[in-house]
């Protein structure tokens, strides 16, 4: 009997021992966790005073995707025996120089991938990657500061396609007017007073015009996520047939070193765009050789990609 006492309480004593020990080493860790709480919170003050400081600013951040397959006696497809790829990757970069009396902010956006869709059934069915979403543009933005939040600028915006058909259509705006910045890396672009330039070869729809021009871009940078949203509008004065608009979103969020997921989204309006694929692309849905700015389907244009992403 007392043998068996004595068992239980060294028993309890090791229990009671390992549980003083375990809490012991909760309440230690709790400090620390605050401890490195606090010290993070320094850096990020001392960086937010680091990015007050006039000068240049750069950065980039991208995505990359893409999905590999093949299928083989596969009955339930279409193609049962076919080989299927997809492939691309975004970039956005900025560059922007910040003076008590002027700015001078600089950006670009490169957005590309390629499909394969490749039928082993059909001998003369390509076996290449065509390109699928092809996207070029870079903007320049300089301002002469009337106040801290707002400046009186000059815009230059160009925008393209660099795989297929480079500058065919291309689009280049050159402008004057306001910006007003509200808050820290956001910027609002009203520019009354923007020639709307389009190049194209041979005979087309495109026509340049005269207008007005907003551009709202805001690019934030939070620890582990980047992310990027710009709308650019172009209202003719001539038209609404010549007026256009483009929204793109970008986010990465960084999981392991510069390593993480990313996603891109992109909406664009144009009619010119859309009257000039109507007519000319007999491959594409709705064609209409006859078709005119009267009676064109002039639908939202849009695109977007999940992938990895990597923090430049």
């Amino acid at each position: 009997m007392r043998k068996i006492v004595l068992a239980f309480v060294v028993m309890f004593a090791i229990t009671s021992t390992y549980a003083q020990t375990r809490e012991e080493l909760k309440a230690e860790q709790a400090v620390k966790k605050d401890s490195v709480a606090a010290i993070q919170g320094r850096v990020d003050a001392l960086q937010g005073q680091i990015d007050a400081f006039p000068g240049w600013k750069k950065g980039a951040f991208g995505t990359i995707g893409g999905s590999f397959s093949d299928f083989s006696n596969w009955y339930s497809k279409a193609s049962a025996n076919s080989a299927n790829g997809n492939i691309g990757f975004t970039v956005n970069a900025f560059a922007n120089l910040d003076k008590p009396k002027f700015f001078w902010r600089n950006s670009g956006n490169v957005n590309l991938s390629w499909v394969k869709l490749d039928d082993k059934d059909v001998a003369t069915d390509s076996k290449k990657f065509e390109e699928a979403n092809d996207i070029f543009s870079i903007t320049s933005l300089y301002g002469y500061k009337l106040s801290p939040k707002f400046a009186i600028s000059a815009l230059g915006e160009y925008r393209t396609t660099i795989l297929s058909n480079f500058n065919d259509p291309g689009y280049l705006d050159l402008g004057v007017g306001a910006t007003w910045t509200p808050i820290t890396d956001m910027v609002v672009v009203v520019h009354p007073l923007n020639y709307n330039f389009v190049f194209s070869k041979g005979e087309s729809v495109f026509e340049s015009s005269l207008g007005a021009k907003i551009v709202v871009d805001y690019t934030k940078k939070l620890g582990a996520i980047s992310f990027k949203t710009n709308l650019s509008a172009f209202q003719s004065y001539e038209s609404s047939d010549y007026s256009n608009w483009t929204w793109t979103n970008s986010f990465g969020y960084t999981l392991w070193k510069r390593i993480g997921v990313g996603f891109d989204l992109g909406l664009r309006k144009n009619k010119q765009e859309a009257l000039n694929a109507i007519t000319t692309r007999d491959n594409i849905s709705g064609y209409d050789p006859a078709a005119t700015f009267d009676t064109v389907d002039n639908k939202l244009q849009s695109y977007w990609m999940l992938g990895l992403s990597y923090a430049f």
